[in-house]
């Protein structure tokens, strides 16, 4: 059962000012849960289902605390409409700095602010084998649930860097290329691209910001054929990362 303490904790961390002030944040789902409890993130607690526990009893780590709840209970205290495995509270990664060392190729966002865009772009950045994202400051954050909920667990395996943009890109090393997507781009399927540098896909509505658009260096475009005025964000950033990827 879940006391009125804990329920009132997990309904404050789907608000951003709470998680921030308890540095954590919840994580609902049976995929999710798991992929959670096989990653090195800190947990504070497990609500879940005698079905997960059971099925899941090698992933529970000693001394964390189980707390077996009904779906009633979980679907009341999350955020999912539906939730018949288990919710867990675990703590954020501390911020680390960024190292251009350690990533010769960077996805970074300019204000995306859809959470479940950004969710999908963080998966599709696990597919392709990225471990970090750069991401401005103003873009969604990645601990909201619905964040959480849309990358399918690959959350566990992304860290993210929460930046003033147009100055991390104005300080890279002067070595590094930035392409960015645009509608006056090159079309994308004409260059023979490979994973270095960094590509930043802009807000939904607006694209990249002028600021961070001077700091390209090779604007990409993808043709279509048909009516539509563009794609969804995370569509268009799976397209470019295949064509960046494709090649090795």
């Amino acid at each position: 059962m879940i006391s009125k303490g804990a329920l009132k904790y997990i309904r404050s961390l789907q608000i951003k000012k709470y998680r921030l002030l308890h540095q954590a944040f919840t994580v609902e789902g049976e995929k999710s849960v798991a992929e959670l409890l096989q990653s090195d993130f800190v947990l504070e607690s497990v609500f879940a289902t005698q079905k997960f526990i059971d099925k899941h009893t090698s992933l529970l780590r000693k001394g964390l605390e189980v707390v077996q709840v009904s779906e009633e209970e979980l679907s009341k205290a999350g955020s999912m409409e539906s939730n018949n495995a288990a919710l867990a509270i675990a703590k954020m990664r501390p911020a680390a700095a960024f190292s251009w060392e350690e990533h010769p190729f960077v996805l970074a966002l300019d204000e995306v602010r859809d959470p479940g865009n950004l969710g999908t772009i963080i998966r599709i950045a696990d597919w392709y084998g990225l471990t970090s994202i750069v991401l401005s400051e103003n873009s969604a954050d990645f601990y909201n649930q619905k964040v959480i909920a849309a990358t399918m667990g690959s959350f566990t395996r992304i860290l993210p860097h929460y930046v003033d943009l147009a100055s991390f890109l104005k300080n890279r090393p002067k070595s590094v290329p930035v392409f960015g997507a645009a509608l006056e781009g090159e079309n994308v399927h004409h260059l023979e691209l490979q994973p270095t540098g960094v590509l930043v896909m802009g807000n939904e509505s607006h694209g990249i910001r002028p600021e961070i658009m001077q700091q390209v260096t090779q604007p990409l475009h993808i043709p279509g054929r048909g009516g539509a005025e563009s794609l969804n964000v995370g569509t268009a950033t799976a397209i470019l990362l295949d064509n960046f990827f494709r090649n090795i």
